[in-house]
This record gives C-alpha cells, structure tokens and sequence, in this order.
C-alpha cells in the first residue's frame, strides 16, 4: 500500500487534510512555509505538529554540514511526530553524507530530499544504519518536467532499498493524479501530493461513460453563458 502525504505548510489546510483517513503524513518546506505566510519557523512548524500526531517532516535550511546538523538536532526535539527533512547535496552540489550518517546515527527520523537518481540512493543508504526510520523522496515530476524518465530510477531505488526495512522511497513533485496509480504500481511507500490532486484522488472510479458526458456537458454549459451563435 502506497501511503499518501499531503505536500502544504498552510495551518488550515493542515487541519482539514488531517481529518482525511487517505492522509498518512505531511511534507513541508522553506517555500511552501514562505507562502503559507509564516515568519517564525520554529513556532510555526510547532503550530503544525501541534494539529497532527502523524508524521511532518520539517526542513533544515543550512547549506554547510556543521549548520544542518544543528538544525537538524534541533528540529529533531520539536516533536515525536517529527521527520528532519534534510537535502542529498547543499547548493554546491556536495553530497550530505556526514549530515545523514551523524543525525541517522543519534536515532533522529530524516526525509532525504531533493534526490533525482539511484546513484544519490545508494550513497544515501550507504551512509545509514538499518533501523532508524529514512524516507528517500524522489522528484519525479520535476525530472519529467526536463524530459528525463523517473520511473527507472524509482525501480532501482526501491530494489536497493528492500534489505533495509527502515527505508521507505517516497515519490515527490506529483504533477497529476495519475501519478498515484504509478507510483503504486512501482511500490513506492509514500507519494507526497498537493492539496488539489488529493482531492481528485478521492474521486477515482469513474467510468469512460460519465468522463464522456460530463465534459461535454461542460462545453455546452460555457457555449450557452457566452451565447456562442454559428
């Protein structure tokens, strides 16, 4: 079973979402916090851990090892509900792996993220042991937005990632809902998704027949409100 995390930082969509039996979790980031409005990330990010016990994952924004380690330590005393989101690479591209192997090793959950290849993975998973709990989010969508193929990198990811039971591999950028339905099929252990593609998840089942009728239903609705003559 694929779990679904909702992908948003805004305090009432958390709410809402949270009610929602489909939800399994929740991912945030600095940018989804900035447009959510928040100023302070620590009380901000404790409101949110505040509405929900299942799983937040939460973001250092350092971008030198030392740095990210304390944050994460930090982020880390938030909440028992608490994932430490932390980068594969900083912004110059240097891979993390002092950062995962000291936070994985004082037992601190982490979201590896930004994560494009099954490269990045196994250097990830060389880096850790097998029972402190890691998620591996893959960015699917934004690797298909520049032409390149995810789902390979997903398999070898998952095939990699079956010796520890400690590993979930989570497919992140969801573009569409149809990504769900993929990301199933390929045994992903979570796909993260915005508010609006979670809803129309919800709605999944309906026959060739009714898509047929209500689209053009739709288009004779909009001819009729702009008296459309020929």
């Amino acid at each position: 079973m694929t779990k679904v995390f909702c992908d948003i930082a805004d305090l009432k969509l958390i709410k809402k979402f949270n009610k929602k039996k489909l939800v399994k979790g929740f991912t945030t980031n600095p940018s989804l916090m900035r447009k959510a409005g928040a100023r302070d990330y620590k009380s901000y990010s404790k409101r949110i851990l505040k509405i929900t016990n299942k799983p937040v994952s939460c973001e250092v924004f350092a971008d030198n090892e030392k740095n990210m380690i304390k944050q994460g330590i930090v982020i880390n005393k938030w909440g028992k509900n608490v994932y430490v989101k932390v980068p594969v690479t900083n912004s110059k591209g240097k891979f993390m792996g002092k950062v995962i192997k000291e936070l994985n090793e004082r037992k601190i959950k982490l979201n590896i993220t930004a994560v494009y290849n099954a490269k990045q993975t196994k250097n990830i998973l060389n880096k850790i042991n097998k029972k402190t709990k890691v998620i591996i989010s893959i960015f699917a969508g934004r690797m298909a937005d520049v032409g390149k193929d995810p789902l390979p990198e997903f398999k070898n990811s998952i095939r990699m990632a079956r010796k520890y039971k400690n590993v979930e591999i989570l497919w992140a950028s969801t573009r569409e809902p149809y990504n769900y339905l993929q990301a199933k099929n390929l045994g992903c252990h979570i796909i993260t998704v915005p508010p609006s593609i979670i809803e129309k998840i919800e709605k999944f089942g309906k026959t060739f027949q009714k898509l047929t009728t209500d689209t053009v239903k739709t288009f004779l609705v909009d001819s009729k409100k702009s008296n459309f003559k020929i």
